[in-house]
């Protein structure tokens, strides 16, 4: 298998986490998934890459149901990967999490379980999906092709509802947790590098946030409108006795703080979703969100508001209670381009239809497709360093701007050899196309 210099200096980054039978294999896979089109299995694979007489076929689904290697140490190299490429030396390392289902149905998934599909529910309904659901942190970056930013998939954990947890015998984690202890290897990973954690309503919790301060983490997401918050400790008194206090007298509710007219309302204009800028008006403080039975939690609130009244009024907060309100609302908004990467993961890198029945298979195929995304982004990268992909265009869409079909678009270009084939001596329109090439050709066209 020929490919071009760039795309082998980027996948060799990964060639020590395989043994080199496995690494021959799953370099197979990996081409062929991403040639391929549809349901994105090991035989789709293997038949994109014109290897459907293998006698041997077994031995490529053994890359992800038997063969010995860590997944865990391939998110390490990708991320470092990702850091090296995108960030800035002496950037801040801006990652988002969330979770997404895997919508999957089979009586031998054993960590399957029912969850709220939030593509089907809305506000007055709840519509429930079975599947696996994973937790993803991804790396926000500017890549050097579009204005807008990507999202980087680089670890995936999947986690199981209490019912499924006590059929498997071990004991329930639940979202928060699993973020704490993904938080904890990122920073493992990243020892010297300030990062920040971006999550949504799921992530507002004391727990996480505390885990966040404790190793140099900063945390920003929604924060509850009745959340207890409260002013600093005094300073204590010579000669006073018991233990010394923790927090303060308690600070008004931001729901009471939204409507008072004595509130502090400052006009901005932030970044919005689709590049554009909006203008809100944002009120900002700082205090120490407190539970019974935990350390205090030094945060900064933000609340913001729509002038003209079509948005809802939004709480959040910060651990680093240095960064400005319009900070804190510019940094949250990048959390959205999560959403896009799932979306652009199921529309063009098949999530949700590959056929892996056993639990090693299934807990290493999701990552490694969401996996693919960063490294599309990283071959497209490695191809075009000024970010002079091609963009394709048609009479009714006027793009400017490279997408992520366009830059899939390109990495397969490259993988097929660029097209760049012999002419006819006596035709110079006429290619000389081998027979092996147009086999796979009109397997991927028709099939």
């Amino acid at each position: 298998m020929s490919l071009p210099d760039p795309i082998i200096q980027v996948l060799l980054h990964f060639r020590p986490v395989f043994t080199r039978p496995t690494w021959d294999r799953a370099l197979v896979l990996v081409v062929g998934t991403l040639l391929a089109r549809g349901r994105r299995t090991v035989t789709a694979a293997l038949k994109q890459m014109g290897l459907h007489d293998e006698a041997d076929f077994t031995l490529f689904h053994q890359v992800l149901n038997r063969a010995s290697w860590s997944c865990l140490l391939m998110s390490r190299l990708l991320l470092q990967l990702l850091v090296n490429t995108f960030v800035a030396a002496g950037g801040t390392v801006e990652i988002v999490i969330d979770e997404t289902l895997e919508r999957r149905w089979g009586r031998k998934i054993a960590k399957r379980g029912h969850y709220r599909d939030n593509l089907q529910s809305s506000k007055g309904q709840s519509v429930s999906a079975s599947g696996l659901r994973w937790v993803v942190i991804m790396l926000v970056v500017q890549v050097p092709w579009t204005r807008r930013e990507w999202a980087l998939p680089f670890f995936s954990v999947l986690c199981t509802t209490p019912k499924v947890s006590e059929q498997l015998g071990k004991p329930h984690k639940t979202v928060g947790e699993i973020a704490q202890q993904m938080v904890m290897v990122v920073r493992r990973w990243l020892p010297d590098m300030p990062i920040t954690l971006v999550g949504d309503t799921a992530y507002s919790i004391l727990e996480l946030g505390l885990c966040c301060s404790l190793h140099q983490v900063t945390l920003i997401a929604p924060l509850r409108w009745d959340a207890s918050l409260y002013a600093p400790a005094p300073p204590r008194k010579a000669g006073t006795m018991g233990r010394p206090r923790v927090k303060g007298d308690a600070l008004p509710k931001l729901s009471i703080v939204l409507e008072e007219p004595s509130t502090e309302w400052q006009s901005v204009k932030v970044g919005w979703y689709d590049g554009s800028e909006q203008c809100l008006e944002v009120a900002s403080g700082t205090g120490v969100w407190y539970r019974i039975g935990l350390p205090v939690l030094p945060v900064r609130w933000v609340l913001t508001r729509d002038p003209q009244g079509n948005r809802e009024p939004r709480a959040y907060f910060c651990t680093d209670q240095t960064l400005s309100a319009v900070e804190v609302v510019s940094q949250f908004i990048k959390r959205w381009t999560i959403e896009v990467t799932f979306e652009e993961s199921r529309a063009h890198l098949g999530v949700e239809t590959q056929r892996q029945w056993s639990d090693l298979a299934i807990e290493r195929s999701t990552p490694c497709l969401l996996g693919l995304y960063s490294l599309v982004a990283l071959l497209g990268a490695a191809l075009h360093p000024e970010g002079d992909i091609p963009v394709q265009r048609t009479a009714w869409y006027h793009k400017t701007e490279a997408t992520f079909s366009d830059v899939l678009a390109e990495v397969r270009r490259q993988l097929w050899g660029n097209f760049t084939y012999h002419t006819s001596p006596q035709n110079p329109d006429v290619c000389l196309v081998p027979r092996s090439h147009v086999d796979r050709l009109a397997y991927a066209v028709c099939y």
